[in-house]
């Protein structure tokens, strides 16, 4: 893609968020990078979007451009975190508190996003609501800067996450946490309308998300 592509694919986005009442400035728009090459990368930031979403520990080694702000947004083994912790800006998805002391171990007083599980599926990472206070207070207790929540919308359409992305606002508020990364590509209306204040968006930026040849190495 070019620069001109991506700008295009921006103001179509922003435009989204506005039509759903909400602030297209003031909401934070994490471009997601994963699966796509270098040069995405590098049309993304020509067409000024600095905040870059990875899942991937090796894509974001394999990746890495300093004029990017980072964001953790996949499931993470511990063993990974050491190789990029001087990458990650922001690690949207600790779902265990073994994690959150890796994370504070490799990087101290990092800021961070507790992941909610809005599913009765475990291998969709997350803490279930009655368990996010717990990692909330245990992750701070490790010297953590926990900022928000964050949350991948369940199957079954935009609709189907409206309940969900409501229920991690309402715990936000609660915590007294002013992030909360909502929303995809698919379900990006109804994550502004619930009150997202961050918002995850690959396809609709770039369109179909390829292989990117990682070397054969996985995360």
């Amino acid at each position: 893609m070019t620069a001109d592509e991506v700008r295009a694919a921006v103001d179509r986005v922003r435009g989204r968020i506005a039509d759903a009442g909400g602030d297209a400035d003031g909401i934070t728009l994490v471009a997601v990078t994963k699966g796509h090459g270098p040069d995405v990368v590098d049309a993304a930031l020509a067409a000024g979007l600095v905040d870059l979403g990875e899942s991937y520990a090796q894509e974001l080694l394999a990746k890495a451009n300093d004029a990017a702000r980072y964001h953790f947004i996949g499931r993470l083994q511990r063993n990974k975190v050491r190789s990029i912790a001087h990458l990650v800006h922001l690690w949207q998805s600790v779902d265990r508190l073994v994690l959150a002391a890796e994370i504070a171990a490799r990087a101290p007083a990092a800021r961070v996003l507790v992941q909610v599980n809005l599913t009765d599926d475990p291998e969709r990472g997350g803490a279930s609501p009655p368990h996010v206070a717990g990692l909330v207070e245990g992750a701070r207790d490790l010297g953590l800067d926990v900022a928000g929540l964050m949350a991948v919308g369940p199957p079954g359409g935009p609709e189907a996450a409206r309940d969900g992305f409501a229920e991690v606002v309402r715990l936000a508020d609660q915590l007294g946490l002013p992030e909360r990364s909502l929303g995809m590509s698919d379900d990006l209306e109804v994550a502004v309308q619930a009150g997202a204040t961050i918002v995850r968006v690959g396809t609709a930026l770039f369109g179909a998300r390829p292989r990117f040849d990682q070397g054969g190495v996985g995360n």
